[in-house]
């Protein structure tokens, strides 16, 4: 019986195009891919999922080209249809991201600024907040089991050699960008509501007294109301935005 080696061409390969397309979503993908997270754990968490991935998804993928050009195409296919994945789930979490902007604009905070950790840009004190609040109840309540139920599923629904799937990522990108915008704006909806009826009684309250230094009374009022708000509203505006995360991800769910 001789033993050979012929196998390890084909294995070095679909592990390689497993790598590209792990480790693009793990660069991308909300908690995972922050950036507060240093790159080389992101690069080991991805050799380390990449490893668990092989035998379950190796037969998936093409035999070994013959040539240098497809190879690298092939390399190039699995990279983007990684980064797209992963930027489409940060797309869902960026609307509870937008939806703590428009809080803060409502009560008086938008110029309060601050470092969000996720982003490593500027943001608003409720849009940094909710940023680190929505990643960690993701994984506390075990949704982040969702996303890794996603990168194996994505070897079904975009099955390795067949190309970028550029059509389909982007209407995903474009329903996934509108639904983020519609629950962006039902979770900051009673703070529009809030900031129209207390802007309305402050420009009534102007025309009647115009001696009230107007400024001085309605902002301290302002932020205090909608702290107010917001801690009443802040367990039911998590929960219904975790509803809308685990729905929001079934497209990518085999």
């Amino acid at each position: 019986m001789n033993f050979t080696l012929d196998f390890l061409p084909q294995t070095a390969f679909a592990f390689m195009l497993i790598f590209a397309r792990t480790g693009a979503m793990a660069m991308a993908l909300p908690g995972i891919g922050d950036r507060m997270i240093p790159p080389r754990i992101r690069l080991v968490f991805a050799l380390a999922l990449s490893l668990i991935l092989f035998p379950l998804v190796n037969t998936a993928f093409p035999a070994l080209p013959t040539t240098l050009n497809a190879m690298i195409g092939a390399l190039a296919a699995e990279t983007l249809i990684g980064i797209s994945i992963g930027f489409a789930v940060r797309l869902i979490v960026t609307a509870i991201m937008f939806a703590g902007t428009v809080i803060a604009f409502q009560t008086g905070l938008a110029f309060a600024q601050n470092v969000d950790p996720a982003q490593g840009v500027q943001s608003t004190l409720f849009g940094a907040f909710f940023s680190v609040l929505s990643v960690a109840l993701i994984f506390a309540t075990d949704l982040h089991f969702m996303l890794l139920s996603a990168m194996h599923d994505s070897y079904v629904l975009f099955r390795p050699g067949t190309g970028f799937p550029a059509g389909d990522f982007a209407q995903v990108a474009l329903k996934t960008m509108s639904d983020g915008m519609r629950v962006a704006t039902q979770l900051s909806a009673p703070f529009l509501v809030f900031g129209l009826i207390f802007y309305l009684g402050v420009g009534i309250l102007t025309r009647l007294i115009p001696q009230v230094q107007v400024f001085f009374l309605a902002m301290p009022a302002n932020i205090t109301l909608g702290f107010i708000l917001l801690m009443l509203l802040l367990s039911t505006m998590m929960i219904w935005f975790l509803d809308y995360f685990a729905r929001a991800l079934s497209p990518f769910l085999a």
